[in-house]
C-alpha cells in the first residue's frame, strides 16, 4: 500500500505542475499577440529608414560620419540578447551557443560582451568572460530604454573603445520557429550610392547634411529597438511552445501513473482475496 500512496502523491504533484504550465502558456500566448504586433509594426520603419539614408547619401556632400568609420577589428563588443527568465526551450541556449561560436571564430582578438538579459549575463559571468555592460529587467520594453542602450553603444564606438560592435539575438519567424541573427551594428554597413536603385526624389525641409547627421544615430537606435522587439516576441513564442509541450507531457505522465496506480490497487485487492480464501480454507 505504501507504493500506492507514493503513486497518488506523484500524480497530485504532476497535476499541480500541469496547472502551472497551462497558466504560463496562457500568459505567453497573450503577451505574444502584443509583441508580434509591435514587431510587425517596427519592421517597415527599420527598412524605410535605410532607404532614406541611401537617398540622403546621394544628395549630401558629407559622405562620412563617425559611426560609418571602418577600422581594423581588434577590439570587438558583442551585444548578446537573451531573456531574464528560463522555461522557454532552447531560446537562451541557442543565443549562448552562437555567441561562443563567434568568440571562437575571433580567437586572438579582444572580445567583450554587453549582455541584455539575465540568463546570458549569468552564464558568461560564470565562464569568466569580460562583460562591459549589462541590462536586465527589460520586460517593460519601450523605445526610450532601447535609445539609452543604443546611446551607450554609440558612445563606446565613438570614443574608440571598440573597433566594431555586433549584436546576436533571436529573430521572430513564427510561434515555433526562431532564427539566430549575428549582425554588425557598428560601424554601419556601407550605404548604397547608386542612383539607379533610388529613384524616389524626397523633398527635404532641412539641408540634407543636417538630416543625414541626425538620422545616423536614429538608425542605430531603431536597429537596437527592433532587435529587442524581435527577441521579446521570439521568447514568448518559445515559452508558449515549451509550456504546451510540458503540459502534454504531464498529461501522458498522469495517464501512465494512473495506470500504474490501478495495477497496484488491483494487485493489493487480489492479495487480500487470496489471503481471505487461504484463511477460510485453513479453517475447514
Amino acid at each position: 500500500m505504501a507504493n500506492l500512496l507514493d503513486i497518488r502523491r506523484r500524480i497530485r504533484s504532476v497535476k499541480n505542475t500541469q496547472q502551472i504550465t497551462k497558466a504560463m502558456k496562457m500568459v505567453s500566448t497573450a503577451k505574444l499577440r502584443r509583441a508580434k504586433e509591435r514587431v510587425i509594426n517596427a519592421r517597415p520603419y527599420a527598412n524605410e529608414i535605410v532607404a532614406v539614408l541611401n537617398s540622403l547619401v546621394m544628395r549630401t556632400e558629407q559622405k562620412s560620419h563617425p559611426l560609418l568609420e571602418e577600422r581594423v577589428e581588434e577590439k570587438i563588443l558583442v551585444t548578446v540578447v537573451t531573456a531574464d527568465k528560463g522555461l522557454c526551450g532552447a531560446f537562451n541556449a541557442n543565443v549562448i551557443k552562437a555567441t561562443q561560436a563567434f568568440m571562437n571564430q575571433n580567437r586572438g582578438k579582444a572580445v567583450t560582451l554587453a549582455c541584455i538579459g539575465r540568463k546570458g549575463r549569468d552564464f558568461f559571468r560564470r565562464q569568466g568572460v569580460p562583460i562591459a555592460q549589462e541590462y536586465i529587467n527589460l520586460s517593460d520594453l519601450n523605445y526610450d530604454r532601447a535609445k539609452g542602450i543604443a546611446g551607450q553603444l554609440m558612445d563606446a564606438y565613438g570614443q574608440r573603445t571598440f573597433d566594431a560592435i555586433y549584436v546576436i539575438y533571436n529573430e521572430f519567424k513564427s510561434v515555433i520557429q526562431q532564427r539566430i541573427v549575428v549582425e554588425r551594428l557598428l560601424p554601419i554597413q556601407q550605404l548604397n550610392t547608386s542612383h539607379s536603385q533610388h529613384a524616389i526624389d524626397y523633398i527635404y525641409e532641412q539641408p540634407p547634411d543636417e538630416i543625414f547627421n541626425s538620422l545616423i544615430p536614429r538608425y542605430v537606435e531603431v536597429q537596437v529597438y527592433r532587435a529587442l522587439l524581435e527577441s521579446t516576441a521570439a521568447e514568448h513564442g518559445a515559452r508558449m511552445t515549451a509550456m504546451e509541450a510540458a503540459t502534454n507531457n504531464a498529461t501522458d505522465l498522469i495517464d501512465a501513473l494512473t495506470l500504474s496506480m490501478n495495477r497496484a490497487r488491483q494487485a493489493g485487492i487480489t492479495n487480500e482475496i487470496i489471503e481471505i480464501v487461504g484463511g477460510a480454507a485453513a479453517l475447514e
